[in-house]
């Protein structure tokens, strides 16, 4: 019996030893060193989490030491331990207002992808309809919301039926151009490919269209995910809803004419928060549906 022995498929490598196999791919496997990891992440993972957390605690504290070295009253700026306390204390209020305004945004999202997708899908079938209708669409993405948003709330009759519509109208058409885009970016080869070989119009666009669209879709939704927060928080702000089913922009201007400004910082932290929280949501989900085969999220060594 020889001495060595052969390294099987799969079994770890001490690194910089070269490993013996029979010249056959299963065989030669590259070899990786294995990262550190620091409470559960890879040690890489550590600056990226804590240099903006240091940062974002020095300005709170500069903002802290500012607002009572100058003597602010909290009617002009609060300081932040008076933000906390105040969003601690009407949390209940507050909370139900978000649930409000987060409905409207999600609805609105939904809206925009269906809507969006479906329409990029009609337009690439159709470059007649593309040419007539996709003005339009540009037309209504470049008006400003606010000046339509009371229009809106007029024809509508219903005030939630409007604030989705001034969302769905600023959310979806960044999900239709970067679709259309997609769609349009799939490689001309294989696109002779699929006719030479008799595919149909429909087996194109599920086999290859699709496919290619996806990434540009991905990017497209966490745009529109900010987009959707915005626009349902702007329409609130020009509807001015009142009552037990107010959303966090109408608590904004309540809390603005009584001169509670911690509570309207507190109201804005809510807002932010949520539209950070919508972004790590869509870039997590882009992130699992294209780790496996898209270049921009594959990771690489070099």
């Amino acid at each position: 019996m020889s001495a060595s022995r052969s390294i099987q498929a799969g079994e770890p490598v001490a690194l910089g030893i070269a490993p013996a196999h029979d010249g056959t791919d299963a065989q030669a496997l590259p070899v990786f060193a294995a990262e550190a990891r620091v409470l559960g992440l890879p040690a890489s993972t550590w600056p990226r989490i804590l240099a903006p957390l240091i940062i974002g605690m020095l300005a709170l504290g500069l903002w802290e030491f500012a607002v009572r070295a100058n003597g602010i009253p909290s009617y002009v700026l609060p300081g932040p331990l008076l933000i906390g306390q105040t969003l601690v204390a009407d949390w209940g209020t507050l909370s139900g207002s978000l649930w409000i305004t987060l409905r409207i945004t999600f609805m609105a999202l939904a809206a925009a992808v269906i809507v969006g997708v479906t329409l990029a899908v009609l337009f690439t079938q159709s470059k007649w309809l593309e040419m007539s209708l996709l003005p339009y669409a540009v037309i209504l993405q470049v008006t400003p919301i606010v000046a339509i948003a009371p229009l809106i709330i007029i024809w509508a009759g219903d005030i939630n039926l409007s604030l989705l519509i001034c969302a769905w109208i600023v959310a979806f058409f960044p999900i239709l151009s970067n679709t259309i885009l997609g769609l349009n970016s799939a490689d001309h080869n294989l696109i002779n490919l699929f006719q030479l070989y008799g595919a149909t119009r429909w087996q194109t666009l599920r086999y290859l269209k699709l496919p290619a669209a996806l990434p540009y879709f991905l990017a497209g939704l966490k745009i529109s995910g900010g987009l959707a927060l915005i626009g349902a928080v702007v329409a609130e702000f020009v509807a001015g809803t009142g009552g037990s089913a107010s959303g966090l922009a109408y608590r904004i201007l309540e809390s603005g004419y009584q001169l509670k400004i911690p509570r309207v910082f507190a109201a804005l932290i809510m807002i932010s928060v949520s539209g950070i929280a919508i972004f790590l949501v869509t870039s997590w989900i882009s992130h699992l549906a294209l780790r496996r085969w898209h270049e921009s999220a594959l990771k690489r060594e070099n």
